[in-house]
C-alpha cells in the first residue's frame, strides 16, 4: 500500500509530499494557485457540505462525524475517487491537503484510514 501524508494546504510544498491533492470541497481562503502547486483537486472525496457545517469541528461529535463521513465514502463516485488516489499512491507518496487548522479533527484521518484500509 502507498503512503499517504497529511498536511495544510498553506503550509509549503516539499519535495517529499509526491503527489499534492488538495481534498477540500472548498477552494482555501486566500491561497493561489501556484503556492498550492497541487497535483490535482479532489474535491468529490470530501464530506458533503451538510455533514461538514454539522460537525463543525466540535470534539464531541468526532465518532459520529467518522461514521457518517465513512458511509458518505461508500458512494459510487466516492469510492471511484479513493481508488484512484490508491493507485497514485502506488506510484509515489500521497499528500492529502485541507484548509482545516486542526488535521487531527478535519476529515483528513478518516480519509487516510480509507486509504490504507
Amino acid at each position: 500500500m502507498g503512503e499517504f501524508r497529511m498536511r495544510r494546504a498553506y503550509d509549503a510544498p516539499e519535495e517529499a509530499d509526491g503527489a499534492r491533492v488538495l481534498v477540500d470541497r472548498l477552494w482555501p481562503r486566500g491561497l493561489s494557485k501556484e503556492h498550492a502547486d497541487l497535483t490535482e483537486w479532489a474535491k468529490q472525496v470530501a464530506p458533503s457540505d451538510e455533514l461538514r457545517k454539522w460537525y463543525a469541528h466540535d470534539p464531541a461529535k468526532k465518532d459520529e462525524f467518522a461514521r457518517r463521513y465513512r458511509a458518505e465514502l461508500d458512494d459510487p463516485e466516492r469510492a471511484e475517487v479513493v481508488r484512484h488516489l490508491r493507485e497514485l499512491a502506488g506510484k509515489q507518496p500521497v499528500t492529502l491537503l485541507t484548509a482545516t487548522k486542526e488535521i487531527e479533527e478535519s476529515h483528513l484521518p478518516v480519509l487516510r484510514r480509507r486509504l490504507l484500509g
